[in-house]
C-alpha cells in the first residue's frame, strides 16, 4: 500500500512576482473597478479577489448567475489605497508609505482583512509622528481600534503643543476631541490647550455652517437624474446662485 504522500514546494520569489504582474492587468482582468474621487480605472480577478476576501466574495457574488456587471465603483476608496489592498491580495505582501498608510489601513478594516490591517498598524507605529498623530487618532476612534487609539493619546501627551497646532488636530471629529481632552497628561498650559480647543471649534462651525447652507439654499428640483438644483424659498438672489443651474453630477 502507498505511503502519505510528501509536499515538496517550489520558488517562492518567482510565484510572488508572477502574481504580482497581474495587478492592475488587463490581461485576462473578468473585473474592472472604478476607484477613488479620481475615478481611476482598475482590473483585477474575480476569482482571485472572491477566494482571498469575504467582501469581494459577496460584491462580486459567488455564483455565475449573481455577478454583477463592471465597472464596479468604489468612490470612497483611493486608487493608491485600493491598489496596495490588491497588492496584499495577490501576493500576501504590501509596500506600505507614510503618506496613504491610514487610507490603506481603513480599506483593510472595511474589507475585513485582518492580516493586513495588522501591518499597517504595525507600519504606523513605527513611522508615527506629529503630523500624522492625530489623523491615526481620528482611524482608531472612528473604527474602534484601542491599542492605536492608545498610543496615540499617549503620542499627544508626550509632544502636545507640537500635535495641538496641526491641522489634523483641527478636523478631529467632537468624540475624539472628547477623548483627548479628558487626558490629564498632556504637556500644555491650559490656556493654550483652550485656545486649540477654540481653534478646532471655529474650523467645525465653519464646516457646519457650510452644510446647514447647503441644506438651504440647494435643492434637487425632482430626483430625476441631471435635474438642475435651485435656490430653496426664502434664499435671497446672489451672483454665485449662476452655478446652482449646473446639473448634479
Amino acid at each position: 500500500m502507498e505511503g502519505p504522500g510528501l509536499v515538496v514546494r517550489g520558488e517562492a520569489v518567482p510565484f510572488s512576482t508572477a502574481l504580482r504582474s497581474l495587478i492592475n492587468n488587463p490581461w485576462y482582468s473578468d473585473v474592472r473597478f472604478v476607484v477613488g474621487q479620481e475615478r481611476q480605472e482598475i482590473f483585477a480577478h474575480r476569482c482571485l479577489l472572491a477566494c482571498r476576501c469575504s467582501f469581494f466574495q459577496r460584491l462580486l457574488g459567488s455564483e455565475p448567475a449573481s455577478r454583477v456587471e463592471s465597472p464596479v465603483v468604489l468612490s470612497t476608496v483611493p486608487a493608491e489605497a485600493f491598489l496596495a489592498v490588491l497588492e496584499f491580495l495577490y501576493t500576501n505582501s504590501v509596500k506600505l508609505y507614510r503618506h496613504s498608510v491610514l487610507e490603506v489601513l481603513t480599506a483593510a478594516v472595511e474589507y475585513g482583512l485582518e492580516e493586513l490591517r495588522e501591518l499597517c498598524l504595525e507600519f504606523v507605529v513605527k513611522v508615527l509622528d506629529v503630523e500624522l498623530v492625530c489623523e491615526a487618532l481620528q482611524v482608531a476612534v472612528t473604527f474602534g481600534l484601542g491599542p492605536l487609539q492608545e498610543y496615540c493619546i499617549a503620542f499627544i501627551e508626550a509632544h502636545s503643543q507640537e500635535a495641538l497646532r496641526t491641522r489634523g488636530f483641527l478636523e478631529l471629529s467632537a468624540p475624539a476631541l472628547l477623548l483627548l481632552l479628558r487626558s490629564d497628561m498632556l504637556c500644555v498650559d491650559e490656556a493654550e490647550l483652550v485656545r486649540a480647543a477654540r481653534s478646532w471649534a471655529r474650523v467645525g462651525a465653519v464646516e457646519q455652517i457650510v452644510d446647514a447652507w447647503k441644506c438651504h439654499a440647494l435643492r434637487r428640483g425632482d430626483e430625476a437624474r441631471g435635474t438642475p438644483c435651485r435656490r430653496r424659498r426664502g434664499t435671497v438672489a446672489r451672483g454665485h446662485h449662476r452655478f446652482l443651474d449646473l446639473p448634479f453630477q
